[in-house]
């Protein structure tokens, strides 16, 4: 692995503090009524534009704006390269944002070096249990030379704020901290303890919320958690709010291995039994086989709110065939449809079947050497209640059966695959979080308040989060990222350019703010 850059001291970086003011005014479809204060009031972002270095406290009179404190989590060089971010500044800064606001945090170090986890807490009336709210502070690595902008500046144009996080989840986390800090910021006290986590190594590394559960379960004990999941949908326009949806559940995460081998021999002289032209051709075979669709009530659920949000009369009514139909292979054509209609086809695609990813490919070692194996990591995610991942597998070794092809299963150090299959099963049979708790109803009235046009549903996430440690206790864990996104900016997660919308932030956090109405003394 490569080193990790170091984080040193934020940069300050001008950027277009003008733009961001008159974004923060443009009366739009998506614009909210969070944006009040001016940036310059908050201390996070300088009065012509600059994102201000990180300070021991921030006195502020008004509570900070999601885009102030979005632009600062961003300057932040947070990489999580595989083994852990560098997360120490960011979580020295945010826990000045709380001191300012007399909301007492702390900073929980792990084993590895500026890789630390951040705990806030605001005191509740009541011994109810507490409410957690759950964001990571590491993200994923840029592609520098693919970016259009410094993915660590913040930058503003085009109505949306652009780097690394921005979505995946500093907005989510901006938001969210900016609704509550509003809250408090107004007086206002809440019926039970709101606890706030920052957590690190949610991308990747061997100290994420796991091993802070272990370590410090009493910071952690609560009786509901809010992190990243749901999609805020939004009509063929990009903009108008179509569906906002809470996910419940999360997909089966697990990786394959395949290697191909081979004879090892002079490049000079190629024969056909070639590693790398073999696997080549399964990857290729595999990557055109879609796996057979699945639906459960959770996506029947979703499908079925979607259809009803939709303004494209073909999109729905292809959701309505897939749904009602008793057929597998009319149900195969119709899911085709829905995928080949839908404003986000990705997105709707892996929330149907088993999705197959290709991420890390390897062989050879010299020009003139044709080496004897090739091999390529396959990261799969499979729909609970779906296809089991050990039948995935089995079909997937049925389809390569007579390729010299090994199909082995990413199993971790020290797991045999039987006993790993295993504990697959146990998390594909893992029920989605209950709908009868104080969090789900107030997700939901607060998405009727500031989405009123937009059809609200419960979801299947097609990713992965850090809610483990709660759902393994039976702690029921939702997910949503409070902001309405159109499906570049989607396909912008983990990838390049990655943005939001600046008024869907502010809309947004409109949204939080209303989430924590529901728990108000």
């Amino acid at each position: 692995m490569t080193d990790h850059p170091s984080t040193g001291p934020a940069r300050t970086t001008p950027t277009d503090g003008n733009t961001a003011c008159r974004l923060l005014g443009r009366r739009a479809l998506l614009a909210g009524a969070g944006g009040a204060a001016t940036l310059a009031a908050t201390g996070l972002v300088s009065g012509s534009g600059a994102v201000a270095r990180p300070t021991a406290g921030l006195a502020t009179a008004t509570a900070p704006t999601p885009l102030a404190l979005l632009r600062r989590m961003i300057s932040f060089d947070t990489q999580n390269f595989g083994e852990g971010g560098k997360t120490r500044a960011h979580a020295q800064w945010l826990r000045g944002v709380w001191d300012a606001a007399g909301v007492r945090s702390e900073i929980i170090p792990t084993p590895q070096p500026d890789n630390v986890h951040l705990i806030a807490r605001i005191k509740g009336t009541t011994s109810a249990r507490p409410l957690l709210l759950l964001g990571h502070s590491d993200v994923v690595p840029v592609e520098r030379e693919n970016w259009s902008v410094d993915p660590f500046a913040a930058v503003v144009k085009g109505g949306e704020i652009y780097g690394r996080g921005a979505l995946d989840m500093k907005g989510a986390n901006a938001a969210s901290i900016a609704g509550l800090l509003r809250h408090v910021q107004e007086g206002h006290r809440f019926e039970r303890d709101i606890i706030v986590l920052t957590d690190c190594d949610e991308e990747a590394g061997s100290y994420g919320s796991g091993w802070l559960a272990e370590k410090h379960w009493d910071k952690l004990d609560a009786g509901m958690v809010l992190t990243e999941g749901g999609w805020f949908l939004a009509q063929s326009n990009g903009r108008t709010p179509m569906l906002v949806t809470v996910t419940r559940q999360d997909k089966v995460y697990f990786n394959l291995d395949l290697y191909a081998s081979g004879t090892a021999t002079h490049s000079s002289k190629p024969i056909p039994d070639n590693a790398i032209v073999s696997l080549s051709r399964a990857v290729a075979d595999i990557g055109d086989d879609l796996a057979p669709v699945h639906l459960t009530k959770v996506t029947r659920e979703y499908f079925s709110a979607l259809a009803r949000a939709t303004d494209d009369r073909r999109f729905a009514n292809a959701i309505r065939l897939m749904l009602g139909t008793r057929s597998t292979k009319v149900r195969e054509r119709a899911a085709a449809l829905v995928v080949r209609h839908s404003d986000y086809p990705y997105l709707h695609s892996a929330l149907l079947r088993t999705t197959t990813a290709f991420v890390i490919e390897d062989a050879g070692y010299k020009e003139n050497v044709i080496p004897s194996e090739a091999h390529v990591r396959v990261n799969c995610r499979g729909i609970p209640g779906g296809e089991k991942p050990r039948d995935f597998v089995a079909r997937l070794r049925r389809t390569l059966r007579g390729r010299d092809i090994e199909v082995r299963l990413g199993a971790p150090e020290g797991v045999s695959e039987a006993d790993y299959l295993d504990q697959l099963d146990e998390t594909w049979a893992t029920a989605p979080a209950s709908l009868d708790t104080p969090l789900y109803d107030a997700i939901e009235r607060a998405a009727r308040r500031t989405y009123p046009k937009a059809v609200f549903s419960p979801a299947l996430f097609e990713a992965g989060t850090s809610l483990g440690p709660w759902r393994e206790r039976g702690i029921p864990g939702y997910g949503v990222y409070p902001y309405v996104i159109d499906n570049d900016q989607l396909i912008g997660m983990h990838g390049n350019d990655e943005r939001i919308y600046v008024e869907a932030l502010e809309r947004g956090t409109d949204f939080m703010y209303r989430v924590f109405d529901g728990f108000r003394a």
